[in-house]
């Protein structure tokens, strides 16, 4: 991915390793992240999504996106579609352009950075207050599909909703 401002809690690549192109050169890894890929039917997770700088087209790991999406694709002489393993519908599609297959904008919206922090992990009263005060089983939903990383035990958390009060008084 060339645009660094597109990936969401990216941090300096440490490693020692290059991505590795078809005319054998190894290009350096900068930073290394998370983003949201959005299609008009549904929102895709990248993760561990690689910066590097001097690359001019962004590569999709089909294997990666697979499995952090739960879709299979299939590839015709010139279109692609992406689908919903159980459903078997369309989420994705993308064209065939000089024999590499495309998403274009028109298919594909990224996701502001706000919306999307899967790295930072806090302890579950502060998920919680972050979150807008969700109920247990959508908080537990979160922790269970690891949108929030909880520094303490999420999944046994039980909040309880109060009702408004019509007057207050102190």
């Amino acid at each position: 991915m060339p645009d660094l401002v597109n990936l969401t809690n990216s941090a300096p690549y440490l490693g020692n390793d290059h991505l590795h192109v078809g005319d054998g050169k190894g290009l350096s890894i900068s930073h290394i992240g998370h983003t949201m890929l959005s299609s008009p039917k549904h929102t895709f997770t990248l993760s561990n999504i690689l910066h590097v700088p001097h690359i001019t087209k962004p590569l999709l790991s089909v294997h990666k996106f697979y499995r952090d999406n739960n879709v299979y694709f299939e590839f015709h002489a010139s279109v692609f579609y992406a689908k919903d393993f159980t459903s078997k519908a369309v989420l994705l599609f993308g064209q065939s352009n000089d024999g590499l297959y495309v998403l274009s904008k028109s298919s594909t919206t990224t996701i502001p950075q706000a919306y999307w922090s899967p790295c930072i992990s806090a302890s579950a009263d502060l998920w919680h207050c972050r979150l807008g005060h969700p109920t247990s089983c959508i908080f537990n939903m979160l922790v269970l599909k690891n949108k929030i990383i909880c520094t303490s035990r999420c999944s046994l958390i039980q909040y309880q909703a109060y009702p408004f009060c019509k007057t207050l008084r102190l």
